[in-house]
């Protein structure tokens, strides 16, 4: 048996084009999704329309790009569809995947995938290496700034709760554990620059402007400037 699947992107557009070229082709049903863009996989209508079909029949669509956008997820289809024994058809690009020219045009279609994924993961590696060429940080950003954790280390010294001290840096009580386990190694970086006092020693000038990073003010060097 035959299975129809259309696809129009919004709410305006109109099936009857697709409905009438299916019903043409032989559809016994046909199953459609208005409104609902390719790049998205799920979909009612697909979703029915790869249920309905059953070995020995054929799922048929009016364009290639009303099945999918996305080559990768448009050949997973077809693999799909081909390991339970059922038929693709494409009548505008032509593409019958019970003819010899249709499976070899789908095979094109899955190496042509495989070179694009290959090409993006290439490119995702240049860039990452110009990247630390650069000196420039990979993978996120931390939740606490160094002086953060400085104020932690000492509020926590002095007796404050970690579930009141989350408001205050809006992050979980699981997450300042983290910091105050590793704080000792972040302290011996701040130990390199050239500021005194931020983690109880003895306090010197600071810019002009800045105030003090005891952990009663609220408007030190904010997470905005990390």
């Amino acid at each position: 048996m035959n299975i129809g699947y259309a696809r129009v992107s919004t709410e305006e557009q109109s099936l009857d084009l697709q409905l009438d070229a299916l019903k043409a082709a032989g559809c016994q049903q046909v199953f459609s999704d208005q409104g609902m863009s390719g790049k998205t996989t799920e979909r009612p209508g697909l979703t029915q329309a790869m249920a309905a079909a059953t070995a020995g029949g054929k799922l048929v669509v009016w364009r290639l790009d009303r099945l999918g956008r996305s080559l990768p997820h448009l050949i997973k289809l077809i693999d799909e569809l081909g390991a339970r024994g059922i038929q693709f058809h494409s009548l505008m690009e032509n593409i019958d995947t019970s003819s010899s020219s249709g499976r070899l045009i789908f095979h094109i279609m899955g190496a042509l995938a495989e070179f694009e994924r290959n090409l993006i993961s290439e490119r995702t590696r240049a860039g990452m290496a110009a990247a630390r060429v650069r000196g420039a940080r990979l993978g996120r950003r931390s939740a606490l700034s160094a002086l953060d954790v400085c104020q932690l280390k000492n509020a926590h010294k002095a007796g404050a709760e970690l579930s009141t001290l989350t408001n205050k840096f809006g992050v979980t009580e699981r997450t300042l554990r983290r910091y105050l386990k590793h704080s000792m190694s972040v302290i011996a970086v701040l130990s390199l620059m050239p500021i005194d006092g931020l983690c109880g020693g003895s306090a010197v000038a600071m810019p002009e402007g800045a105030k003090s990073v005891g952990f009663d003010s609220a408007a030190m060097l904010t997470r905005d400037n990390r």
